[in-house]
């Protein structure tokens, strides 16, 4: 059976998919899995062990080798993952970034290549930019995804991945999925998505990625107290990850904690809700920003260029998500606007990071954003004043509303 086969026998929902993957009991009956906190597994047969080095057998047969490899708490993880995503495997790690640079030094070999969105998490674009380049000889072209003929001249005989986020981090600019699925497999490649602003409310396996890739860190965990990361793909995909003599992620080693994986799977019933409000919060902050006349971001909004094409592409019921951006012009007025909402209104964070239940704020380019050059901030278009906003779901509404509007007054004041 084929990805996009399986994908279309699963309910479309994807918390659906996530409660039909929930079958596990812990260790004596209890509701939770139980955490298996060994680093070592033992075997019964002395001839099972070179079996599973091997690769002969494995976790699939029952058979645990070393918890850099598999871990049975952190397999379910993967598995409830890997349901939210509409894929057939995934593979958790320790951290996003572990998930991304896993992912692309398994999917090119030095000399390759790769096309990229111009807007990205600023980590993703210093290991693009950067760190493959000197470290692997993997270059990568970083075009405007809305420009799909800059996207199709971009690519080379040698490119193997055409990488982009849901929306991008921090100009929530909605990539054109199907399109960009369609681009990769006319050259051979892989898209890989980056789907940490929109879990729940887009699954990019239904639109044509082959690999997607999350920060657990953020809206999936939720509380802000744990890093991880994970990767949903193919088998074949998720096999070379762990392959014990190239695979990326069993050699560089970035392996999930049990213990973090545990937390991640209990968090991951209230996935659905919490977007929901994160949303709903979120399009009521943009509304109200948008009948003062500022330059407000939000795909729910009409008034996003991308907003029917978000559309196109979203679940129904959980919203546009629980990011919007403000562009105030200059450093100085993001800056007090947000130094007001926290100091003054008690409104949120300045912090980075998202998916918190409370708001947190930070300007992009001189924080998640600022290994980007000048250059590329400006062809991303991040300005000094853009102010990323990931809206919590604490406190009254209308109450927050009013400090909003107050701190957006109070950052044009001087």
């Amino acid at each position: 059976m084929t990805r996009m086969e399986s994908a279309a026998a699963l309910p479309r929902d994807p918390m659906a998919r996530i409660a039909r993957s929930r079958h596990e009991f812990g260790e004596h009956g209890g509701v939770n899995l139980s955490i298996e906190t060994s680093a070592t597994f033992t075997v019964l047969e002395a001839g099972k062990m070179p079996e599973m080095f091997e690769g002969r057998d494995g976790p699939r047969g029952g058979c645990f080798l070393y918890g850099r490899h598999f871990n049975p708490t952190v397999m379910v993880l993967a598995r409830h993952l890997a349901a939210l995503e509409a894929m057939p495997s995934a593979y958790c790690t320790a951290s996003g970034m572990a998930a991304i640079s896993g992912v692309l030094l398994n999917a090119c070999n030095s000399g390759e290549h790769i096309v990229a969105g111009q807007a990205l998490y600023g980590g993703t674009w210093a290991l693009l930019h950067d760190f493959l380049p000197r470290k692997a000889a993997i270059e990568t072209s970083f075009v405007d995804l809305a420009d799909l003929d800059a996207v199709r001249r971009a690519f080379r005989a040698k490119t193997r991945v055409l990488y982009c986020e849901t929306m991008s981090n921090p100009t929530l600019q909605v990539a054109d999925l199907p399109a960009l699925a369609a681009i990769a497999h006319e050259h051979d490649a892989q898209l890989i998505v980056d789907n940490t602003f929109a879990p729940v409310i887009v699954t990019p396996a239904l639109h044509g990625a082959d690999v997607v890739v999350h920060s657990l860190t953020k809206f999936i965990n939720g509380a802000s107290d744990i890093v991880a990361g994970c990767v949903c793909a193919q088998g074949s995909t998720i096999d070379g990850l762990y392959d014990l003599h190239l695979g990326s992620l069993m050699l560089l080693g970035p392996a999930m904690d049990p213990r973090a994986a545990y937390e991640v799977a209990t968090r991951m019933p209230s996935l659905g809700m919490r977007m929901r409000e994160h949303s709903t919060r979120a399009l009521a902050y943009a509304q109200c920003l948008e009948a003062l006349r500022a330059k407000v971001m939000y795909p729910g909004l009409r008034s996003h260029p991308d907003h029917a094409r978000f559309r196109e592409l979203c679940n129904e019921g959980y919203g546009a998500g629980g990011l919007l951006t403000l562009d105030l012009g200059t450093a100085a007025r993001a800056f007090r606007f947000m130094e007001h909402l926290q100091n003054v209104e008690d409104f949120g964070y300045m912090a980075v990071s998202l998916g918190f239940s409370d708001t947190l704020m930070s300007a992009s380019a001189s924080s998640t954003s600022s290994e980007l050059d000048a250059a590329a901030l400006e062809a991303a278009g991040i300005s000094p004043g853009l102010v990323r906003l990931s809206v919590g779901y604490t406190g009254a509404l209308e109450d927050r509303i009013a400090q909003l509007e107050r701190g957006y007054h109070a950052a044009l004041a001087a």
